[in-house]
């Protein structure tokens, strides 16, 4: 993968250009893509963003959300625009497989692909990119990424919400390791420019619905289960327990973090049925690597105090074998 730089020649004339991100996107993909799509539309390309699947109720705020194509509900007509566009770029993954449904299509396109991520062991296929796990997020790789090209004076208010918006909750309102002096600095910049944080933060933290409150209350009460012993939490949602409480797509947003409110609690993992798999999520304090964790016994990966894997077991199978690993590992 050549640097970013490189592929700048790419972007000096108008180019049809095809964004996305990965399947189930959170507060950092839609904010990423967004902002980069405002920001390649002020430049006077052709761009059409792309998410792989629905977006959660939270982000529908978001400035150019209406712009977005779902491809689960679309995919047809956002085959045919791929196949169209002259330079891909994909955002917050480095595996062409977590973009799920669109994993082949993505990989077997001829187009220049173009690489915006922070998470660890890019796989190949990319043809320019930046890859920087140190960073907070993608959003602030973005923000990077517009700097690099001269472009910060075209930072407005649109993009700055987005941007934000991704730094915030991939920091979890910057109280995570990888919030850096650099973050700030870029927080800072874009307050110069009239970002409102107080706005964002309302519409992603204090917009929930009756239901959905009532369901954190339920999994707080009944669905987490603590492991003094092994310093861990452990929250597990059937899609039964999800059924009865009509949840929605990014309802179960952030649940993993809240055994981590537990005093020495410092190993977190949420387990969620799904149709087609079963998904977990890491989350931890300190000196443990889930990210080699989710690696070595879930197919996942991801950042050192935030990961993510997969289960190809039953609901139940995949809560007992994980039960029998923590019992093994003791994570201090």
């Amino acid at each position: 993968m050549r640097a970013i730089q490189d592929a700048f020649p790419l972007l000096q004339s108008s180019k049809k250009i095809f964004i996305t991100t990965h399947h189930k996107p959170d507060g950092d993909a839609i904010g990423s893509m967004l902002a980069l799509y405002h920001y390649l539309v002020k430049k006077g390309h052709d761009v059409t963003a792309v998410s792989p699947s629905e977006l959660p109720e939270f982000l529908m705020w978001m400035p150019g959300v209406n712009m977005l194509y779902n491809f689960e509900a679309e995919s047809k007509v956002v085959l045919d625009i791929l196949a169209q566009s002259d330079v891909i770029f994909g955002l917050d993954f480095n595996d062409f497989s977590r973009t799920k449904h669109m994993t082949l299509q993505l990989a077997n396109a001829r187009q220049p692909k173009i690489m915006l991520d922070h998470h660890l062991f890019p796989a190949p296929g990319w043809d320019y990119g930046m890859s920087i796990p140190e960073k907070s997020s993608t959003c602030e790789i973005i923000y990077d990424f517009i700097n690099l090209c001269g472009d910060n004076s075209l930072i407005d208010q649109e993009i700055s919400a987005c941007l934000y918006t991704g730094v915030m909750t991939d920091t979890g309102s910057f109280r995570f390791p990888v919030t850096s002096a650099a973050t700030h600095s870029m927080v800072a910049d874009l307050k110069q420019k009239g970002l409102d944080h107080t706005h964002i933060h309302e519409e992603v933290y204090d917009s929930w619905s009756a239901a959905r409150m009532r369901f954190l209350g339920y999994v707080l009460m009944e669905k987490m289960e603590v492991f003094p012993q092994y310093n861990a939490g452990l929250i597990t949602l059937s899609r039964k327990d999800m059924k009865g409480y009509d949840v929605q797509s990014g309802d179960t947003e952030g649940l993993v973090n809240y055994p981590l409110n537990i005093a020495n609690i410092k190993f977190a993992t949420l387990i969620t049925e799904r149709p087609d798999e079963i998904k977990l999520s890491f989350r931890s304090k300190g000196d443990f690597d889930v990210s080699k964790f989710s690696r070595e016994h879930f197919n996942g990966g991801g950042h050192f105090n935030a990961s993510g894997g997969r289960s190809s077991e039953t609901f139940i199978q995949t809560i007992t074998h994980f039960k029998k690993i923590l019992s093994d590992i003791h994570p201090q």
